[in-house]
C-alpha cells in the first residue's frame, strides 16, 4: 500500500511520486490550504492539499487527529524560510494528488503530539489503558526499536562466539529460588501445579551436563515479588550460561559483550578493562553492593575514633560488632540551611536511621570556632581534628555522619549518597560499569535463624574444603560476579557448583534436609553424579539494560505491554475472574466467603 516510510523521505527524491501510510499527527488549515504532519514509525513528513484538488482538499477537511491515511503525491521543496531543522524530512513536503481515509478516530484520551515527554501531565494508568496509543508516541517507538537493536546485536555477538540458542520450559518444577513463583494448576493431574520459572537456572545447568558447552537465551522469567520502578512480574533475561570457563574468562567475554553492544548501538567506547571492587569495600566506600561511580562522594570509616567519646550513639555503634559509624562528605554542603538539613533527616528516617548528625565547616582554619553543630560539644578536638582530616574536609563542606547497625548506616547514607550526587548535580554524564566480586556466600537471616544463600543455592564457593567451609558459613566467599552500571545491577553471575558432594553440603547449611533436597531438586542431583562439566554463567536484565541505555526512568517504559505496580495490566483487566466451568475442569474450588455475626 505504500512506496515508502513517512521518516525515509529526502531531498534524495525530489520530485518523485511517493505513496505513504499512516497517522495524523498534526493537521492544520492555514486560510485555504491544509497541511498534515503524517506519522508513522520511521517519523512525520508534512502533506500539503491544496483546493486546486478539490477531491483531496474535501476529503482532507474531514481529517483530524489519529485518522489513518493513504496518500500519493509527489516530493517537492519546502518554499524558502519554512524548512523545519527538527525534523529529518524537514527540507521537503508531499504535495498530495490523492487521499484515502482508510480509517476514523475516537478523540484520542490524551494527545500523541502533546503527550512528548513521560514527564507529561497524562497519568501513567492512563498511558498504559491505551497502551496502544501510548506506543504512537515518539519517544516510546524509539525505545523499542533500540530494544529490538540490543537484541540484534547481542544476538550477533554470542552467536559469532559458538554459543548456541536454546529455549528451555515455561511450565516446570516449583523450587525455591528467592522470590515466590506465580503457579499453573494442572488439568491432567489434579490437585498438582507447574510453576512459571523464576528463571532457566537449573535447565541452562542441565544443557552444560548434556555437552551443549556454550547457550544462551533471550528468555521470559516470571516472579510474585513486590514491585518497584525496575521490577515486573515478567521480564526479560540474556541468559548465558558456559562450560570449562572460569569467572575471569566469563567476564572477560562478557565485556567484550558489552562494549560491542554499546558500540553498535550508542556510538560509546565502554573502558576496557572494566574495573573490579570486591563486596566489602563497596559496601565500606558506598554503603550498597551496586555503587554509581558517576557521583564523587564515598562513606568514611570513623568508627576506631568514637568509641571513647561522650556522645553514647556515637560510642554505642562503634563499640558494636554489628555497628558502623561513618562519614559523608558533601563539598560545598555547608550553605545547605537548617530545612534542607532536616529534609534529608527524614528521607534516611525512611531507610531506619535515627537521625542525621552532621558537622558544618565553614573556615577550616579557625579550628573548632570555624566550625558548626550540635553535636561538637559531645566530640573532642583531637577526634574533631581526626575526622575532618580523615574525611579531606576543606571550607564550605558538610559532612553527614551515620551510627547504628551497619546496615541501616550503609542503606541510609547508601541512599543519603545517591541522592546528594543528583539533587547537587555531581552526577557525572558518562557511563561507569563495574564488576562487584568476593560475595559473601551466605547470610544470616535474622528472622528464620538460619543461613540463606546471598546468589542462589548453585553458586560455588571459593573454597573447595567441605569440611570448612561448614566449620565457618559465615566467613565463605563465593565466586560470584554482579556487573553494575551507573549505580544499577545489570546482570549476575556465578560459577556454579559441579561436584554432587559440595551442591549437597550448600544444601545442609541452607537447612534443605536430604528428603526435601531429593523433592526438590532430584534431577539435578542426580545429574551431578553423571560427569558434570565445571560450569557457570551470567544473566542480563534485557529491560534493565535497555531502560539505562535510552534513558528511561522505569523499565515499564521499555516493554510495550508492561503490569502496573500492583501487577496488573489497565488494557485486558488482567488478572480476571475465571468461569467455575473451568475452575472445576481444574479441581479448584473456592472457599466461600462468609461474613462473622
Amino acid at each position: 500500500m505504500r512506496s515508502h516510510y513517512c521518516g525515509h523521505l529526502n531531498e534524495s527524491l525530489l520530485g518523485q511520486d511517493v505513496e505513504l501510510c499512516g497517522w495524523v499527527h498534526r493537521r492544520r488549515d492555514h486560510g485555504g490550504v491544509i497541511f498534515v504532519d503524517l506519522r508513522d514509525r520511521e517519523g512525520l513528513v508534512q502533506v500539503v492539499f491544496d483546493p486546486e484538488n478539490p477531491e483531496t482538499f474535501m476529503t482532507a477537511e474531514r481529517v483530524r487527529s489519529e485518522y489513518v491515511l493513504r496518500i500519493k503525491g509527489t516530493v517537492r521543496h519546502r518554499p524558502a524560510g519554512t524548512e523545519n531543522p527538527n525534523m529529518a524530512t524537514g527540507q521537503v513536503e508531499i504535495a498530495c494528488q490523492a487521499l484515502e481515509i482508510l480509517n476514523r478516530a475516537e478523540p484520542p484520551p490524551f494527545s500523541v503530539v502533546d503527550a512528548i515527554s513521560d514527564e507529561s501531565d497524562v497519568n501513567e494508568e492512563t498511558r498504559l489503558r491505551y497502551r496502544y496509543i501510548d506506543l504512537r508516541r515518539p519517544q516510546m517507538l524509539q525505545r523499542l526499536r533500540m530494544r529490538a537493536h540490543v537484541t540484534r546485536t547481542l544476538r550477533g555477538f554470542l552467536d559469532a562466539q559458538g554459543f548456541l540458542d536454546v529455549e528451555t520450559p515455561i511450565l516446570t518444577k516449583s523450587t525455591p529460588e528467592g522470590a515466590r513463583d506465580y503457579l499453573v494448576p494442572s488439568r491432567t493431574h489434579p490437585g498438582e501445579f507447574f510453576a512459571l520459572p523464576q528463571s532457566p537456572q537449573l535447565f541452562k545447568q542441565l544443557l552444560m551436563m548434556g555437552g551443549l558447552d556454550r547457550y544462551y537465551q533471550i528468555v521470559r522469567c516470571f516472579r510474585d515479588e513486590d514491585l518497584r520502578a525496575d521490577r515486573q512480574p515478567e521480564f526479560t533475561q540474556i541468559d548465558i550460561e558456559t562450560s570449562f570457563m572460569d569467572e575471569d574468562q566469563i567476564m572477560s567475554l562478557k565485556e567484550d559483550m558489552l562494549r560491542e553492544l554499546f558500540s553498535e548501538v550508542l556510538e560509546v567506547a565502554l573502558p576496557k578493562p572494566f574495573p573490579r571492587m570486591t563486596y566489602a569495600e563497596a559496601m565500606m566506600r558506598f554503603g550498597v553492593d551496586k555503587p554509581d561511580l558517576r557521583i564523587p562522594l564515598e562513606l568514611v570509616d570513623i568508627g576506631d575514633l568514637m568509641k571513647n567519646v561522650d556522645f553514647k550513639v556515637f560510642s554505642g555503634a562503634a563499640n558494636d560488632p554489628k555497628g558502623r559509624v561513618a562519614a559523608l562528605r558533601l563539598p560545598g554542603g555547608s550553605s545547605l540551611s537548617r530545612k534542607e538539613i532536616d529534609d534529608y533527616t527524614q528521607f534516611v528516617a525512611i531507610y531506619g536511621a535515627k537521625g542525621l548528625a552532621y558537622i558544618k565547616v565553614n573556615d577550616r582554619a579557625a579550628g573548632r570556632e570555624g566550625l558548626q553543630s550540635p553535636i561538637l560539644k559531645f566530640i573532642p578536638d583531637d577526634v574533631v581534628e581526626a575526622i575532618l582530616a580523615r574525611t579531606g574536609a576543606e571550607n564550605n563542606d558538610l559532612i553527614f555522619f551515620g551510627a547504628d547497625k551497619a546496615t541501616v548506616v550503609n542503606e541510609s547514607l547508601g541512599a543519603l549518597r545517591i541522592k546528594l550526587g543528583h539533587d547537587r548535580g555531581l552526577v557525572e554524564r558518562e557511563w561507569r560499569p563495574l564488576w562487584v566480586v568476593d560475595f559473601p556466600m551466605f547470610e544470616w537471616d535474622e528472622k528464620g535463624n538460619r543461613w540463606s544463600a546471598l546468589h542462589h543455592p548453585f553458586t560455588a564457593p571459593t573454597v573447595n574444603d567441605i569440611e570448612q567451609l561448614e566449620a565457618n558459613p559465615g566467613a565463605a566467599l563465593s565466586r560470584a560476579y554482579d556487573m553494575v552500571l551507573n549505580g544499577t545491577e545489570a546482570g549476575g553471575g556465578s560459577i556454579r557448583i559441579h561436584r554432587p558432594e559440595m551442591q549437597a553440603a550448600v544444601f545442609r547449611i541452607l537447612g534443605i534436609g536430604d528428603e526435601e533436597a531429593r523433592d526438590k531438586f532430584g534431577f539435578l542431583l542426580d545429574a551431578l553424579t553423571y560427569g558434570c562439566p565445571p560450569h557457570g554463567g551470567i544473566a542480563f536484565g534485557l529491560d534493565r539494560l535497555v531502560m539505562l541505555m535510552s534513558g528511561a526512568q522505569s523499565i515499564r517504559d521499555v516493554m510495550a505491554f508492561p503490569k502496573t505496580q500492583t501487577a496488573a495490566c489497565p488494557l485486558t483487566s488482567a488478572p480476571s475472574p475465571v468461569g467455575d466451568t473451568h475452575l472445576r475442569e481444574l479441581g479448584i474450588r473456592l472457599r466461600a466467603t462468609t461474613t462473622a455475626t
